[in-house]
């Protein structure tokens, strides 16, 4: 089993920035894509970025130029920074971790990030 717990979320005005982490416990088998997911309420979560364990990014369009991941794998961590946030990023933040060894996904619990003024 792998556990994530997400930090770093909270309340931002237009414009601003947030970094949000996630770190990873439990049996981590490598080789993995760690990821971060939002939720907006009333819509579908959605793939906001991701990384390989060969520092292989993606990124959603929406937050091309503005968001960054990356990943510290001797803390088993990943991270998101988010710039210059927009109203449409205010959603629960998920972290996942994809294992290709068992073929499963682990997900934290949110987070919550607020875009307001």
């Amino acid at each position: 089993q792998v556990q994530l717990v997400e930090s770093g979320g909270g309340l931002v005005q237009p414009g601003g920035s947030l970094r949000l982490s996630c770190a990873a416990s439990g049996t981590i088998f490598r080789p993995n894509t760690m990821g971060w997911y939002r939720q907006a309420p009333g819509k579908q979560r959605e793939l906001v970025a991701d990384i390989t364990s060969g520092g292989s990014t993606s990124y959603a369009d929406s937050v091309k130029g503005r968001f960054t991941i990356s990943r510290d794998d001797a803390k088993n961590t990943v991270y998101l920074q988010m710039n210059s946030l927009e109203h449409d990023d205010t959603a629960v933040y998920y972290c996942k971790i994809y294992d290709y060894v068992t073929r499963r996904d682990f997900w934290g619990q949110g987070t919550q990030v607020t875009v307001s003024s």
